[in-house]
């Protein structure tokens, strides 16, 4: 196809800019937590609607922003080969669902155009564009958010979109219209690069396997700061390098469930996978986040929380989690009840944590029972475990906390019954603290939490 290709766009994106001489290695660490940082920025900013575009694959991957913003996504047509005469995404100017309640269409992607990343977001609040440019050793992570590389950069999609699909155009240019006129933000620029700058320094560049010394493991070696902090770096770079591809890899399987031909068996099996994906992104989300809170305690700003509703709407999730290894789950919920002071965004998963802690080991028939009761100026919430194991004390299932896990630095501990590595007592504390919460363990798998009660409005 004659006319627009994104290598345009890209050098659009780099002019006046020096070249670039990163790896290809260092380049891809900044393009994802370029991504990180962008998404970050966006969630603190609230569910303001807007549009995205990118290529070759879609880029931003958190639901909660996914659900408000439109997007238009070039993607390579070898997807649609992954088996012959089948189609992995819709064609192109078909709708796909990328995350539930959210949407993309999907667009062809030509081979003039190349496999380099880009992002365009534009919200009322934050407009930017992301790009990786250069030839090897000269790479580079190109960020420009002036009003005048936007309108171009946009320009040239919009002519892209007439090209090959002018219905999407029209949309495109109604949605640009709805946002109304380009604007500068004169700090964005000195936000966003020294938050991308500080969430490179604590990942680690590469992880080295490293023989320690004797002295390093006499047991009476008491670690200092500097290796309380060395185990955090890595903590977190091991949560990052878990979740970046279990995100692309959730993404590209749900576009593979918008199929119609696939047997049902192997249905059943790209859902089975993408559950577990879901999972293991919150899991290493809430490690990432208690480690962060080790390192730099945050102030939370709490709001008003209808914990009940809550509850009920993430039981069905849990209840099938849970269902998988042969353990049911209880709601018992009192009516009625007040919100509490939290944050809600971090709580969903951090909820769903503790589902997934109490119920890994539990034998196939045990149950979770979930309680919700007023006390006074607070509610409390309760995990409790019916279990089918008649061990006798001190075997799986029947000892306290302390008494089956292993501390494994600041954040983790170590269940050798099981072989599962979770959060800590200590670090469960301190992240629930921060939402709002007041925890106390009682034996192992159960809990009791405190949520103070909002005051009413008004």
């Amino acid at each position: 196809m004659s006319g627009t290709s994104f290598n345009d766009l890209r050098r659009l994106l780099a002019r006046d800019q020096v070249h670039g001489t990163c790896d290809e290695t260092g380049v891809r660490r900044l393009w994802w937590a370029a991504l990180e940082t962008l998404q970050q920025e966006l969630l603190s900013n609230g569910r303001s609607g807007g549009l995205w575009l990118a290529a070759p694959l879609p880029a931003l991957y958190e639901p909660e922003l996914l659900r408000h913003l439109n997007g238009w996504v070039w993607a390579p047509e070898s997807l649609d080969r992954l088996a012959p005469g089948q189609t992995a995404l819709p064609a192109a100017g078909r709708e796909a669902s990328f995350e539930q309640g959210s949407h993309f269409q999907r667009l062809p992607l030509q081979d003039s155009d190349g496999q380099d990343p880009f992002l365009l977001v534009i919200t009322p609040t934050l407009q930017l564009a992301l790009a990786l440019i250069g030839d090897p050793g000269q790479r580079q992570l190109l960020m420009r958010s002036d009003p005048e590389t936007l309108s171009d950069a946009l320009a040239l999609l919009g002519h892209r979109l007439q090209q090959e699909h002018p219905l999407q155009a029209e949309t495109l240019a109604e949605k640009l219209a709805d946002l109304g006129p380009l604007h500068s933000d004169d700090e964005l620029q000195q936000r966003f690069w020294p938050r991308l700058a500080e969430r490179l320094a604590t990942t680690a560049p590469s992880l080295t396997l490293q023989t320690s010394s004797p002295q390093a493991s006499s047991p009476q070696a008491v670690p200092d700061a500097s290796d309380r902090e060395d185990d955090l770096s890595l903590l977190e770079a091991l949560t990052h390098e878990v979740r970046t591809p279990l995100a692309t890899i959730r993404t590209l399987i749900r576009s593979l469930l918008r199929r119609r031909d696939l047997p049902s068996i192997v249905q059943g099996r790209l859902r089975q996978i993408d559950v577990e994906c879901s999972e293991q992104i919150d899991r290493f989300g809430l490690i990432f986040h208690a480690a962060e809170l080790q390192r730099q305690p945050q102030e939370t700003s709490l709001a008003r929380t209808d914990l009940e509703t809550i509850l009920r709407s993430l039981a069905p999730g849990w209840g099938d989690q849970l269902e998988r290894r042969g353990i049911g789950l209880v709601l018992d919920l009192e009516a009625d009840l007040p919100p509490v002071l939290s944050d809600p965004r971090r709580l969903e998963p951090m909820l769903g944590g503790l589902i997934d802690r109490s119920g890994r080991g539990l034998p196939a028939g045990s149950q979770l029972i979930l309680l919700l009761r007023a006390a006074g100026a607070r509610l409390k919430l309760q995990l409790l475990v019916e279990s089918s194991d008649q061990s006798p004390p001190g075997s799986e299932g029947s000892a306290a906390d302390g008494d089956t896990t292993e501390q494994v630095g600041p954040v983790l501990s170590w269940d050798p019954t099981t072989g599962s590595l979770q959060l800590s007592q200590q670090a469960t504390r301190q992240l629930l603290a921060s939402l709002g919460g007041r925890y106390h363990a009682r034996r192992e798998r159960e809990l009791t939490v405190f949520f103070p009660v909002a005051e009413e409005s008004g």
